[in-house]
Formats: C-alpha cells, structure tokens, sequence
C-alpha cells in the first residue's frame, strides 16, 4: 500500500466559471478576435464520497471529485481531454482506460488502506479547464492535487495545447522550425538563471534536480498569446518545499525559431 501511495500521482485544479458561447457571424472582413470562443463546451462532474462517510463533512471524509469539459461534437478533442486525465491521475499499479475505472480503484485502494489504518483518509480533486480559445486554438490546464495519508499531499499542474483547425494536440515541432532544441534551452537558460539569480558559470547540481547538473526543458508548455510558458512540478526540478517552477519565453526572443503560419502566427506583431 505505502508502495502505491509513493507512486500515485493525483492532482487538483481551481475550475474558472466559464460559458461556451456563440458570438454571431462576422461581419465580411472582419479578423477574429484572439480571444474568441470558437467551440462549445460543458463542464462534467464525477463526484463521490466513500460509503463510511454518512453525514461527515467533507473535509472529515474520503471524496474524490474530477471535472472536465466536454466539447460538442468534437470526440477527438473529447478523448484526448479523458486520456490526459486517465493517464496523469490514475494509480501507478492500475492501466485505467478510462474515468470511471479510476475512480473504482481510488476506493479500492482506500478501503484496502483503511483495513489496517482505520483513521486514514484519502483526498482527490482532479480536473481540466479551458484557459484560453480563439480561431484556431485551444489551451487547457489539467492540474490537481491528493492526499493519501502519508506526510503530505501532492500536487501538479499540466497543458494542453489543441489546434482546432488540424484537431490535434500542439508539440514543438509544430511551431518551432529546424533543430531548435539548442537554441530554445539557451534562451530558457538564460531566463531560468536571471530568475533564480544565478550567474551565468553557478552550477546546477547542488540545488536542482537536472540530470547532470545540465539545464532543460520540459515538454509540459502552454501557448500564450506573449511566449511558450514551461512549467515544472513538484520534484521535477526542485523540492517539495520549493514547488512548482515557471518560466516564460517571450516570442521576441525566439522569433528565429518560429515556423511561419502557425497558431501562434496572429501573437506575433
């Protein structure tokens, strides 16, 4: 169990309220503002609390609570909102396919716990919202948190970047031309040292998690309309204690390595 528990990643997002909405058909010639809806969406709650819980707070019982959103007729976008959930909440042990898979195993595994630990009790919230749509793309955040009853929670955030035109999730290669790996980690580099006020020689092994005490990128971004923002979670690069770690790399910093007419193409001025 204590096995299961150090390998189980379960994570918690704050929901913004939001609405799908149709703005009406443009007049001829209009551009389309970035930040128009482009695609409708509703919000789907799996919610429940453990069968020992009877009129207990939630706060003083074992709950799990997932949202997410559900876009109309978009079963492509659909699937790989469910997949990202599956895969980043469920139990290392488990090969969940799907929601609800997980969530009988996030009661199992507490009802096994709690047969030798009576006074335990397991927290997950877990969810994926919409950050942000406009013509041609669409960026959620999945992120949450848990508590299984050892010293403390844990938590993590995580993106998703879709192209509403091709219906397919954004990577690098996307929207970075030729081998830009390099270039790309110096300039993070750069900002990551200037933000931890690091000097350009100051090694890396001491304080960061970096195999091999060399500094890198992540793949987990999230496509703003002013630059790619990399995050890194909880003991990714850093301590528990330290959390999470954020860097911005503005587009005018990288113009060089941006491929031309792309989703990002109406942010660059």
């Amino acid at each position: 169990m204590q096995a299961m528990k150090r390998s189980c990643l379960l994570w918690l997002i704050i929901i913004p309220l939001v609405s799908a909405c149709n703005w009406g058909v443009p007049k001829n010639n209009a551009k389309p503002a970035v930040t128009r809806d482009t695609l409708a969406y509703t919000y789907k709650v799996i919610r429940q609390r453990a069968d020992d819980c009877g009129n207990k707070p939630d706060t003083a019982c074992t709950g799990i609570s997932i949202i997410y959103p559900v876009f109309a007729g978009n079963k492509t976008l659909n699937d790989a909102v469910i997949r990202d959930l599956t895969n980043n909440l469920r139990f290392a042990e488990y090969k969940d396919n799907n929601l609800q898979q997980l969530v009988r195993h996030y009661f199992s595994a507490y009802k096994e716990d709690k047969a030798t630990n009576p006074g335990v009790i397991y927290e997950m919230k877990g969810s994926d919202s919409v950050l942000r749509q406009d013509s041609s793309i669409v960026t959620l955040q999945l992120s949450g948190y848990s508590y299984l009853g050892g010293a403390h929670g844990g938590s993590i955030t995580k993106f998703l970047n879709w192209n509403t035109r091709t219906n397919k999730k954004i990577g690098l290669n996307d929207i970075l031309s030729g081998d830009y790996s390099a270039s790309l980690t110096a300039v993070g580099e750069r900002i990551f040292r200037k933000q931890e006020k690091l000097s350009d020689t100051a090694s890396l092994k001491n304080d960061y998690f970096f195999k091999d005490g060399k500094f890198a990128l992540n793949d987990n971004f999230l496509v703003t309309p002013i630059g790619l923002r990399f995050l890194y979670n909880e003991y990714e690069i850093k301590s528990y204690a330290a959390g999470q770690t954020s860097i911005l790399i503005p587009y005018a910093q990288i113009r060089s390595l941006l491929r031309p007419n792309t989703v990002i193409s109406q942010y660059i001025k």
